[in-house]
């Protein structure tokens, strides 16, 4: 039984099933029965995982929907090669742009005045084009250089569309075969959409600035540019014009006189401040995102991807850079296994040895080597090659530190990650043992605690009453009922052997004082016989504990 299909989606049904086939998923072609829409003998060769840069190329001419979608696959390590993910992650997301005549009429229509009036100068060469908009420089009325973001016409439409037809395709994968059941397709896709929608709403990414803005106000080098309230709405995004050039195209004479190790270290500790501390973190700073500004600071702009993280997963993502850092396998392991989704199929023992080997092989890498965003990604790969499923923070802060590790060897070649992580360990846990300690978190726990002293007398009076109604059942589970019985027996028999040796030390000291013609090195014979009966078998009873405790350790370490 195949796909239902949509006529309204032929077109991108048939775009899908090329793509799977060239990349070698014909068999969920067919399985969705999709193979009638694909002329198999015109689709080229698999390439290998070398050449596997063209599926970048590929989902750019897709059109802006799958070119959103490989920027989110590249996250997906535990889904696609190495080779895929690395060619992903290098999409720059630049098309050509659209005529000025229709960023008019969108920016006109959205704020209601004229483009004359709103602005004293619009420029009508963007500045940069991406999939979902274009930005042009701009100046407001009262003189002050804005960027003003437009959305691409039609896009909104184009992208539900396209997520329509992916997710009647994902959900019939999901029901009808084993690597749909697996990596549950469904899922993935409205996470993706859930990401999109944000992304086409520029009112969201005004927000975004301003907390960045507020959560950064600490870092003197680092700007994140103000959004123009008045001048925002949907489809278009007006904020400060920061004046500068990306990362990537600073000349090596300007380089030498930027401080770029200060710049790298404020860049890396203003990150693990976003992610360990505030939850709420830029997910996208690849070098094209990346400013260096004319006054020497660094920029962050572009925040329509951001990722969020729980208290509770911030705890357990430092233990793991921590562990990672300090070349702690077996502490890494344990860490994903207790926040990942064990698969079937999994091994306890073979997923710990594949863990440790990756973070040892980290320990021993150079400065110039190492990269703690790759270090993340491939813990991620190999925790999903040996049945463990990560959640989507720890896949998300893993490609985000991998940009920020490229940002960060243009700014200082020498720049090391993980020593800057161990330095700032101990302020990272002193601002979160801060932000637990706000006022809002301790007048929540003074709630929880006054509900708890008020339930506790009903709840102290129902436990009470069932006790003296033998209501109350101890369930115990074991594994092995005759084994525990043994155990207990021998327990019992320790007890009541101790009874006796101490009966016998104490009726001889009694009989101490009992004249008699019995003697024995000139005392009580009886109670020198009770003495010795009782050394005698005490000495037994400690010989046969360490004999017992030591046969025990032994089989213990063989079983590891």
């Amino acid at each position: 039984m195949g796909l239902s299909l949509r006529p309204e989606h032929l077109k991108r049904y048939s775009q899908i099933a090329h793509l799977l086939m060239k990349y070698g998923r014909s068999d969920l072609v067919r399985k969705a029965g999709l193979d009638e829409l694909v002329d198999e003998d015109a689709i080229e060769p698999t390439p290998t995982p070398p050449e596997a840069a063209d599926l970048a190329s590929d989902l750019e001419k897709m059109g802006p929907t799958f070119t959103k979608l490989g920027q989110l696959l590249s996250t997906r390590v535990d889904l696609l090669p190495a080779a895929y993910t690395d060619g992903l992650a290098r999409l720059q997301d630049s098309v050509e742009p659209f005529d000025f005549a229709e960023v008019e009429q969108i920016v006109e229509s959205e704020l209601g005045v004229r483009l004359s009036r709103a602005f004293a100068e619009f420029e009508s060469s963007p500045l940069a084009a991406a999939s979902l908009g274009q930005v042009h420089r701009a100046v407001l009325r009262d003189g002050r250089v804005v960027a003003v973001k437009v959305q691409r016409p039609g896009v909104r439409e184009r992208v539900q569309q396209d997520l329509e037809a992916l997710g009647e395709i994902a959900a019939f994968l999901d029901d009808h075969t084993e690597m749909g059941r697996r990596y549950e397709f469904g899922p993935i896709l409205a996470e993706s959409r859930q990401a999109l929608m944000r992304e086409l709403d520029y009112r969201e990414e005004a927000a975004n600035l301003r907390t960045l803005s507020d959560n950064l106000s600490e870092f003197d080098r680092i700007v994140v540019p103000e959004p123009v309230a008045d001048y925002t709405t949907s489809r278009v995004l007006t904020m400060d014009f920061i004046r500068g050039r990306k990362i990537t195209s600073v000349s090596p004479l300007a380089r030498m006189e930027m401080e770029g190790e200060a710049l790298a270290e404020e860049l890396f500790r203003a990150y693990l401040k976003q992610i360990l501390v505030d939850g709420f973190f830029h997910a996208d700073p690849h070098p094209g995102n990346v400013f260096l500004s004319d006054d020497g600071r660094i920029a962050l702009l572009d925040v329509g991807m951001v990722g969020r993280v729980g208290p509770a997963m911030q705890d357990q993502l430092l233990r793991l850079l921590l562990a990672i850092s300090e070349g702690h396998g077996e502490e890494a392991a344990g860490i994903l296994v207790h926040i990942g989704e064990p698969l079937e199929g999994f091994s306890d023992r073979r997923f710990r040895r594949a863990i440790s080997d990756i973070v040892v092989r980290n320990r021993n890498a150079s400065a110039a080597d190492l990269q703690i965003g790759r270090v993340i990604l491939d813990v991620n790969r190999g925790a999903g090659m040996n049945g463990i499923r990560v959640p989507p923070e720890l896949t998300l802060l893993g490609k985000t530190l991998l940009n920020l590790d490229q940002v960060g060897r243009v700014l200082d070649p020498d720049f090391e990650p993980n020593a800057s992580i161990r330095r700032h360990a101990a302020e990272l846990l002193q601002h979160r043992m801060l932000k637990n300690a706000s006022p809002a978190n301790v007048f929540s726990n003074l709630l929880e605690m006054n509900e708890f002293v008020q339930h506790l007398p009903g709840r102290l009076s129902r436990v009470l009453d069932a006790v003296a109604e033998s209501e109350v059942e101890v369930k115990v589970r074991v594994m092995n009922e005759s084994l525990l019985m043994e155990a207990l027996q021998k327990v019992a028999n320790r007890i009541a052997l101790g009874l006796v040796l101490a009966a016998l030390i104490v009726g001889a000291a009694m009989l101490m004082q009992v004249e008699t013609t019995f003697r024995i090195l000139g005392y009580p014979g009886l109670a020198i016989l009770c003495f010795l009966g009782a050394a005698i078998g005490g000495v037994m009873l400690v010989i046969n504990i360490l004999m017992h405790d030591w046969r025990a350790g032994d089989d213990h370490s063989r079983t590891k």
